[in-house]
């Protein structure tokens, strides 16, 4: 298995990302490569919680333009993990 830490590369944090958060569900950025069960073992391994379901969603990049030149942002991939109820919370999150 991979290190967690190359699987997870950062939480997205938004105003409909913090209200999910009532819910249990936490947002991330992680690697295109990755599936939801290696997503699914990272955040458990990471945060010390026990996941419910994983969602993944691949984000297209926003093209950008630079006079007559048009480029493109790069593509992500975007996992929406939901805990279970007697999970705690991630304490990454608490103070936001």
């Amino acid at each position: 298995m991979r290190n967690p830490h190359d699987i997870i590369i950062k939480p997205i944090i938004t105003e409909e990302s913090m209200n999910a958060m009532a819910d249990k569900k936490y947002t991330f950025q992680v690697d295109k490569k990755a599936n939801k069960s290696e997503i699914k073992k990272a955040i458990e391994k990471i945060f010390d919680v026990k996941v419910k379901k994983v969602n993944t969603m691949n984000m297209q990049g926003k093209e950008k333009r630079m006079g007559v030149h048009v480029g493109r942002r790069p593509s992500w991939k975007k996992a929406i993990v939901t805990l279970t109820e007697d999970s705690k919370e991630i304490e990454f999150f608490e103070g936001m």
